[in-house]
């Protein structure tokens, strides 16, 4: 626990350790994750559950704006975090796989519902198409903040030519997909509000396929090929340093100000043998509507937050302590967040049950 003190104390612009504190705070946000005035949480991620008996743990999270351990009194199954269950996260709801492909939707993880009366929506058994498999998902996106809204379709993409939607505020039934292309076998799915439509970015970057969110099967997708723009010309120390990388490629979305963007992230073991993954670079592009993806290093005052849940971004002006700029990573054996002008990575590897971002809850 002292070494990730030490690491979260690095994040909070060079204050010492010493200096994080306990501390919990709702900001009012007028022009945030969403676009009216909303009394809004700051974006945070759970860092670990604490066993407190019973089969139960409280949450502890940090906030995105803080940097900050904060213990939290809400409670929560242990087994939740059981990552052979856990397959996706959006919005702060979870998704768990179980026995018999029953899909579970949950917000025990969001640190900002209810303790005492948890949501929890049963989705149908999921249905496998042939030569298909629903064992291993990708992920899993919404096309709105809640499953509980009567028009959200829910969508879980897996490993391979399989895309699903449901509905859970109507007649729940899976209605699945067999998609063509092997580009997209590996592709997590995100929900575009600009378009309204289910969006896929093939694996290497130069294909969007979207689907519509209507659930019609009848439905034929639409594909939008990039061209990659303003490519900057690299020493042969960079591209060397890119060519040993693995490489990732993320679609997001900025709800504030209607960009689209498209972040390359390079990782690569953190020493010969390890398992552990460490973050080397980063490349973000802005997508225009007629498919150029032109290269940046100024998203202004966003900052993007990439995890295994659906990705995000938010104006970091809306949460005193954000910084600007920036891109925010979390994965199962990293936390990083990384200067867009110039690459700079402050963080590092430490173990994460749940590495899911959480944007920002309004409070009624």
């Amino acid at each position: 626990m002292s070494l990730l003190l030490r690491r979260l104390g690095k994040l909070c612009h060079g204050k010492p350790a010493g200096a994080l504190v306990k501390r919990s705070s709702l900001i009012l946000s007028s022009n945030g994750y969403s676009s009216s005035s909303l009394l809004q949480t700051p974006p945070c991620f759970v860092l670990t559950v604490a066993p407190c008996g019973e089969d139960l743990g409280k949450l502890v999270i940090v906030k995105a704006n803080e940097f900050c351990i904060t213990d939290l009194e809400k409670k929560v199954p242990l087994d939740l975090v059981d990552t052979d269950h856990l397959v996706g996260a959006s919005n702060g709801w979870v998704a768990t796989l179980k026995d018999g492909g029953i899909v579970r939707l949950q917000d025990d993880l969001n640190p900002f519902a209810s303790d005492t009366n948890p949501k929890r929506i049963l989705l149908p058994p999921l249905v496998t198409l042939p030569r298909c498999q629903t064992q291993m998902v990708t992920n899993m996106a919404m096309s709105s903040s809640s499953p509980e809204d009567e028009d959200c379709v829910v969508s879980l993409k897996f490993f391979g030519p399989q895309l699903s939607f449901c509905k859970p505020g109507g007649k729940p039934e899976w209605t699945n997909i067999r998609i063509a292309n092997p580009c997209f076998y590996s592709s997590p799915v995100v929900f575009s509000k600009k378009h309204g439509m289910f969006r896929i970015l093939a694996s290497g970057g130069y294909l969007i396929g979207s689907w519509d969110a209507r659930i019609d099967k009848k439905s034929k997708p639409k594909f939008q090929r990039l061209r990659f723009r303003n490519v900057p010309k690299l020493s042969k120390t960079k591209r060397e340093l890119l060519n040993s990388c693995c490489t990732s490629e993320h679609l997001v979305e900025s709800g504030t100000t209607g960009e689209t963007f498209l972040v390359k992230l390079y990782r690569r073991p953190r020493a010969s043998g390890s398992e552990k993954m460490q973050t080397k670079a980063l490349m973000v592009f802005k997508i225009d509507d007629e498919g150029n993806a032109v290269y940046t290093q100024d998203i202004g005052d966003l900052c993007i937050f990439i995890s295994k849940s659906e990705p995000f971004c938010v104006p970091a002006s809306s949460f005193p302590g954000m910084p600007s700029n920036r891109v925010a990573f979390l994965d199962f054996d990293e936390n990083v967040y990384i200067s867009v002008p110039y690459s700079n990575i402050i963080g590092g590897n430490c173990p994460y049950l749940a590495p899911y971002h959480i944007p920002p809850q309004n409070i009624v």
